[in-house]
């Protein structure tokens, strides 16, 4: 997870820091109404980096936040709607044969729609498994490979993507390896009354809410920078890495929970999210150091989707949430 800006790249100061992620949150607000969390979580994705997954059933406003999102950072912004027909090709881009003015002809590499600042897989859990694959290496490398070359994607480079709940028709479960990939993954609550009020009042008149630009690509690089420079003690770190060990049945300080219902605990990219993201958490607190609250309020993200659980904990509806509910309160992973 080396995403180091380029050199050319101002330094940014801690304050500012902070102005530039609260003026795109309140721009944001403006055309998403509620949903705090959600914006939150999904905007200290995209400071430390990462890739982000959000599950929710249709119609809650994701792509609104995806695209509004865009708008407000100024950056290119593409839409992939996964579908079951959808091949790797229209994802990554293919070589096509061209013909000059003499006749000649010779392949040119034409991009596909992932060749974007910030991309949207929509729905990515209902294309095949062969399809979802194709975002592996752009999310985890930031390149794409056709045909034995190796074309780089854009920096700042994010896919947000959101999936519909399994238990829907038409949905194929998204591979472990691919799952990894994704920094955080974020649940979309449904509306409260009040907030579906107010969404009815914003998008059933006359003028609809536009956000303004707040940031710009070279910014987001920079606050990218920032957060991984900020220091992290000792103790915080030892921490957050026996959390992750601790998701693994035969860990020493597993819970019972753990042992009886998890078959494969959280991989090294999951402490990687967990110390990466509580940086991002401190420089929005507006302090310069991690805190071991820090990794405890990114914790549910950075590992839900990180637990594989057994049939059994499937069976009596366990959910990994609840498993990392345990972690957090165990005595004996306790940080004091």
């Amino acid at each position: 997870m080396n995403h180091s800006a380029p050199d050319h790249i101002p330094p940014l100061e801690p304050e500012d820091f902070r102005e530039y992620a609260l003026a795109i949150e309140r721009e944001v607000g403006r055309v998403i109404v509620g949903q705090r969390e959600l914006v939150r979580l999904t905007l200290i994705t995209l400071l430390a980096g990462g890739n982000a997954l959000l599950e929710g059933v249709p119609g809650l406003g994701k792509t609104v936040l995806v695209h509004t999102l865009a708008r407000v950072i100024d950056v290119t912004f593409r839409r992939i709607q996964f579908t079951p027909d959808l091949m790797p090709a229209d994802i990554t881009g293919t070589n096509v044969i061209v013909e000059d003015e003499r006749g000649r002809r010779a392949f040119r590499f034409e991009p596909g729609p992932i060749f974007a600042n910030l991309v949207l897989a929509d729905e990515i859990n209902r294309a095949t498994p062969k399809t979802q694959s194709a975002l592996l290496e752009a999310m985890q490398e930031r390149t794409v490979t056709v045909a034995g070359t190796v074309h780089p994607l854009p920096d700042p480079f994010f896919v947000l993507a959101t999936q519909n709940p399994l238990e829907m028709e038409g949905t194929y479960p998204l591979p472990e390896a691919q799952l990894d990939r994704f920094f955080f993954k974020i649940h979309v609550p449904y509306p409260s009354e009040e907030e579906l009020i107010e969404i009815a009042t914003r998008t059933t008149g006359a003028h609809t809410p536009q956000p303004t630009t707040v940031a710009d690509g070279p910014t987001i690089l920079a606050m990218q920078r920032l957060a991984r420079d900020v220091p992290i003690a000792s103790p915080v770190l030892a921490y957050a890495a026996r959390l992750v060990r601790s998701t693994h049945p035969d860990a020493p300080h597993a819970p019972e929970l753990v042992r009886r219902y998890v078959r494969y605990g959280a991989s090294p990219r999951g402490l990687q999210a967990l110390v990466v993201a509580a940086k991002v958490v401190a420089l929005l607190d507006g302090r310069y150091n991690v805190a071991f609250e820090d990794i405890r309020q990114v914790a549910k993200p950075a590992l839900r989707h990180r637990l594989i659980l057994s049939f059994e904990a499937l069976a009596e509806g366990l959910e990994a949430d609840q498993v990392v509910e345990e972690l957090l309160a165990s005595e004996t992973l306790s940080p004091v």
